[in-house]
């Protein structure tokens, strides 16, 4: 398999208001993370809002998931007017033998995927809002779930070999506002 010069970029909307943020960000991450976490795992549920998503029962993972989105959220709150956040998944493998270097050389992590979530945070203020609020981000939370669905069992030619007996063949990275590509307030997962 050729090396792609740039990892696909996925793409999600998420609308939450900020009572439920954190949730449906979670849930987001432990989907994505679900389908692309290649250790073995022990698979758990995660309520958010009226749906049962998968998740991963790791602790490590789960204490990471939960700082970055709280950072996030930290974030948006202080900042003044801005509504957006992006938030990107990315997974990342050891380039050694799947560029046909010997073992033990090579052992540069190359980013292989890449999820962005284009984050906005409603503050509604009246009854009305908030039901129009909770049904546009159960809307949304169906969307992106059926989006990620349909990625991750369409696209499969870019993720590399399984090379090691490591317990975590793709290390990745969430990294709270990367001040590349000119993005505002975001995750990356790298």
């Amino acid at each position: 398999m050729e090396p792609r010069k740039t990892p696909p970029e996925y793409f999600l909307e998420i609308f939450a208001d900020t009572t439920t943020v954190r949730d449906v960000l979670k849930g987001v991450l432990n989907l994505i993370f679900f389908h692309r976490y290649f250790p073995s795992i022990r698979p758990v549920t995660f309520d958010v809002l009226d749906f049962t998503l998968p998740a991963i029962n790791d602790a490590d993972l789960e204490t990471l998931i939960e700082s970055r989105v709280s950072a996030l959220v930290r974030q948006h709150l202080s900042s003044a007017g801005g509504k957006m956040a992006k938030l990107a998944r990315v997974g990342v493998r050891r380039s050694g033998l799947w560029f046909g270097g010997l073992a033990g050389k090579g052992e540069e992590e190359v980013c292989w995927e890449i999820w962005t979530l284009d984050v906005t945070i409603a503050t509604p203020r009246t009854d009305s809002e908030r039901a129009k609020v909770r049904k546009a981000m159960g809307n949304m939370l169906q969307k992106a779930a059926l989006k990620i669905l349909a990625v991750v069992n369409r696209d499969k030619d870019h993720i590399p070999p399984i090379t090691t007996s490591d317990s975590n063949p793709f290390p990745y990275r969430i990294v709270v506002n990367p001040r590349t590509d000119g993005w505002g307030n975001r995750i990356g997962l790298y």
